[in-house]
């Protein structure tokens, strides 16, 4: 009987041994698997169209900073914060399949990010001289992030802020319809044409004539046919 239990209970542990060592395996295939789908990389295509998306919607974020009645220690960290905010999500991108000049590209934005991080700490400590320095070594590095940008071949990343366009079509219609309700009322003008009417006076001054030359001939013709009748008494 006891050699009979004692190999049960050796059966019992090699189960269990067994049942560990695949639970134990099959983790690790998970976490492989895992690993394997967080590694995707991009084709330099794809990186310069998510790129330039998030270029373009900070050039216009940027663009509207500058366009409101903010204070300005309030705009320029705004502004330092969304060039930094930008150069992160880039690089959040990943590199691409094709590498060539993309070491320089993120080079330069790491430039960009820590001058705009320097201009950021310098305006919240309301510090004039360093926040002066910090301002100046930022517009070059910022021209040399679009520079290298526009070289890589973006096109977004390569350009600056601009201002809002809300603001310019919305003025911009009401310039538009002005000059069309201007050219309506040139034609209420043309009423002036009704002044010609106004030379009724003239046309009293043609019947005066015509009656004028009326009597006379009249005249002429009374003294004609006195003529001719006392003319028809000589032959008779």
């Amino acid at each position: 009987m006891r050699p009979s239990k004692l190999l049960t209970l050796a059966v019992s542990l090699l189960a269990l041994a067994a049942l560990v060592a695949g639970c134990g395996g099959g983790g690790d295939d998970t976490t492989e698997t895992t690993a394997t789908e967080t590694t995707t990389v991009l084709t330099k295509a794809e990186l310069i169209a998510r790129g330039d998306a998030i270029c373009g919607e900070v050039n216009a974020a940027v663009g509207a900073v500058g366009a409101s009645e903010k204070e300005v220690p309030e705009q320029i960290v705004e502004t330092s914060n969304l060039y930094i905010g930008m150069v992160e999500r880039i690089k959040d991108l990943g590199a691409p399949a094709e590498a060539d000049g993309y070491a320089e590209l993120i080079g330069a934005a790491d430039e960009l990010a820590k001058v705009e991080g320097e201009v950021k700490l310098a305006s919240e400590r309301e510090d004039t001289l360093a926040l002066g320095e910090a301002a100046t070594k930022a517009a070059p590095i910022l021209e040399e992030f679009a520079s290298v940008a526009g070289d890589y071949g973006f096109k977004q990343c390569s350009e600056g802020p601009s201002a809002p366009a809300a603001t310019g079509p919305g003025s911009g219609v009401g310039a538009e319809e002005a000059p069309e309700e201007g050219g309506i009322e040139v034609v209420p003008e043309e009423p002036e044409v009704e002044v010609a009417p106004e030379e009724a006076p003239e046309e009293v001054a043609p019947e005066t004539g015509g009656a004028g030359g009326g009597a006379g001939v009249e005249e002429a013709a009374p003294e004609t046919g006195s003529g001719g009748s006392s003319g028809g008494v000589g032959p008779g």
